[in-house]
């Protein structure tokens, strides 16, 4: 059975999703500014990582774990379920205009945007 990471179309598919999502996220004014002062190219990079792992690409994730890499921007920078919520709608909408099904969409959002994936960013 094919994973996730494959169904999307692989490398190629991974990394032009994540440049199209962080277009949108930082043209997007309710959570641009979590990104002023952060190194867009390593950023995207770590998410290509992070998302080949997550939809099975790699079984090795080298980068840190969700609420490690999201407790400051917690505890200084006020992220909240709204941020959250706000991320994941522009992942959504950055693989709807790539043209990738509702139903891999869907497939996406259960990895994505998972209650307990929400809860380890927010530090909960």
């Amino acid at each position: 059975m094919a994973t996730l990471f494959e169904k999307l179309g692989g490398a190629a598919a991974v990394d032009l999703a994540v440049d199209k999502f962080y277009e949108r996220v930082l043209a997007d004014e309710r959570i641009n500014y979590f990104f002023a002062n952060v190194d867009m190219a390593k950023q995207r990079q770590h998410q290509k990582d992070f998302l080949t792992y997550a939809f099975g690409g790699t079984t090795h994730y080298n980068g840190r774990y969700m609420r490690e890499a999201h407790q400051q921007l917690v505890e200084q920078g006020g992220l909240k379920g709204e941020h959250f919520d706000a991320v994941a709608e522009n992942l959504m909408a950055a693989l709807a205009e790539l043209g990738v099904s509702e139903e891999l969409r869907a497939e996406v959002a259960a990895i994505a945007a998972a209650p307990q994936h929400k809860k380890d960013v927010l530090n909960q």
